[in-house]
């Protein structure tokens, strides 16, 4: 037990040491931080701390702009993908139709298939295809899908894994609850929505948080497709951030700033998620 504590206490350090030196970082000069490396003040709020740092990056790093157009593709992209996801999982799990084994094993065989192995044929793609501009200037048509938020949300609401989490739940579901349902009148849709979405909290909390954590820290694919400030996630604006200043501690902040939001998003799912488990009347 013991050394079951000591390991657990070793890795705990390991996950927790490298924020508590940005969050701290954040607050510091570039002098001080260099200074600090050598000791455990590194990791504490020690010494000369204010917030000029915090301050520089809402004032010069385009800060604001960045973290709205990060939550607004994350969140879009997060509740299209629970819906069409799941309704494809329950069509897979719950129905039965032909084919849908082969439709099964092609979606399981997509998981081996890496994003950068098609990140090149699908910048080709949305090159190709009017993209829809929505903003404060008004919504129209564009000749292509890039420079907008539509191109960094479309191609990633349907994922595989995300399907294949909503499978495996709705699969352990009772199969008696659809036939008592279908024994009232229910159709496909109202034993999805009103029966096995309710009992699915816990895969729902489970795919809000590694979407929200997929789309947050996107890098690749926004500097592919993306030129204009005014659409620019926060991940490729820290690079914009860094060219432009030389300052450990303005750039930590930035850091501090970008990671703060995923820290109380997984603290908020995670406490859901265990509620629905503890609370679920149905186990898989």
């Amino acid at each position: 037990m013991v050394i079951s504590y000591t390991l657990l206490g070793i890795l705990t350090l390991v996950f927790v040491l490298p924020i508590a030196f940005m969050l701290v970082s954040s607050l510091k000069g570039s002098d001080a931080i260099f200074a600090d490396l050598r000791s455990w003040r590194a990791f504490l709020p020690v010494g000369d701390l204010s917030f000029d740092n915090i301050q520089y990056v809402f004032a010069r790093g385009n800060f604001q702009r960045y973290a709205v157009n990060s939550v607004i593709i994350t969140l879009v992209t997060a509740t299209l993908s629970v819906m069409v996801n799941s309704m494809s999982a329950f069509a897979l799990a719950r129905l039965n139709w032909p084919g849908k084994r082969l439709v099964f094993a092609f979606v399981i065989a997509i998981l081996i298939i890496p994003f950068e192995a098609i990140a090149i044929p699908l910048l080709m793609l949305v090159s190709e295809v009017p993209g829809l501009h929505i903003g404060l200037d008004g919504i129209f048509m564009t000749d292509s899908m890039f420079n907008t938020h539509l191109v960094q949300i479309l191609p990633f609401v349907a994922s595989p894994f995300t399907l294949f989490l909503f499978y495996q739940f709705f699969r352990d579901l009772p199969t008696e609850l659809d036939e008592a349902a279908r024994l009232d009148g229910a159709t496909a849709f109202q034993i999805y929505w009103k029966i096995v979405m309710p009992l699915s909290k816990p895969v729902i909390a489970t795919v809000a948080i590694l979407q929200f954590l997929t789309m947050w820290n996107q890098y690749l694919w926004p500097i592919m497709v993306v030129q204009s400030a005014d659409v620019r996630p926060v991940m490729p604006g820290i690079q914009e951030f860094f060219n432009r200043t030389p300052a450990w501690g303005q750039i930590m902040a930035y850091a501090s700033l970008v990671t703060l939001p995923v820290l109380a998003i997984f603290v908020m799912f995670q406490r859901w998620f265990i509620q629905s488990v503890a609370s679920s009347g149905v186990k898989g």
